[in-house]
Order: C-alpha cells, then structure tokens, then sequence
C-alpha cells in the first residue's frame, strides 16, 4: 500500500482490528520509508440493493435513509442511538439474506416496523402513521388495537 504521506510502496500493519459489528477491519499502519502512521478500513464490497418504491422507481438501500426515519420515529423517546444503529444492521442483514438485488419498500417498512415494536411502542406507532398513511382515526384506533393484542 502506498503511503498517503510520501506516496512510497511499503507500509507495515501496526494493529488490526474488527469494527461496525465485524463487518470491517481496521488497521494502523505505518510506512516503512518516513514512518508516517495512518489507518485504513476493509470492509467488503457488497452488491447493491435496490429498493422498488410503490410507484415502480428504483433506488439504492440507504442505510441512513432507515436511520433517519427511526430517529424521527423514536424522538423524545428514552431509545439510544446505539439501539437504532443495531436495528439498521438487522435490518440489512435480513434483506441481504434474502438473496435478492431489488426488494420491495415494503417489505422494508415491515422490517422496520416489526424491530420498532419490540423497542418502543410510542415510535412504532408514529413510524406506523407515517409508512402507513393513516388517512383517518379509525385507521389509526385498529393499528393500537393490533399492538394491543400482540402485546397481550
């Protein structure tokens, strides 16, 4: 690896170390010509998944987009970050288990509605009205209804 100091070849690992939930390694290494110290990620490359939106368009899985969403979802909640992150990686991981390239928003949105229901009650059902598009109460009483006789 070229040294991003004095562009020689030659670097040695100092350290190495598993990241992200072993889904990247990190490693400190040094260059063996100015002793510069600097670190780099491997991490494989994945294929990407794509997500078909109801109305037919197609665009890459964003982890952030999912982060984003449950952050709004779960404001002014008692959930940490960590928690949210850890449903993300859950999330992709069963997506890409299923094997497929494109994956339905869909079944997406019932991923995630399915992991915020075991965290947080409050923000499955604010994520809930929004995914969903309640278009009226009573949409929205039947859904309570549903968390009510699945928590019972």
């Amino acid at each position: 690896m070229r040294c991003p100091n004095c562009n020689q070849n030659g670097t040695r690992v100092l350290d190495s170390r598993p990241v992200h939930e072993g889904r990247s390694i990190r490693r400190r290494r040094e260059c063996e010509s100015c002793t510069y110290r600097f670190t780099t990620f491997e991490t494989v490359e994945e294929i990407p998944l794509i997500v078909v939106k109801k109305e037919g368009t197609r665009e890459e899985f964003s982890r952030d987009k999912i982060l984003r969403g449950l952050i709004k979802a779960c404001e002014k909640r008692p959930v940490p970050l960590e928690t949210l992150e850890t449903i993300v990686n859950e999330i992709e991981r069963d997506l890409r288990n299923q094997g497929a390239s494109e994956i339905s928003s869909d079944v997406v949105g019932e991923l995630v509605m399915d992991q915020l229901a075991k965290v947080d009650e409050v923000a499955y059902v604010r994520f809930a009205s929004v995914y969903r598009q309640f278009k009226d109460i009573n949409v929205f009483i039947r859904e309570l209804k549903d968390l009510i006789n699945r928590a019972e």
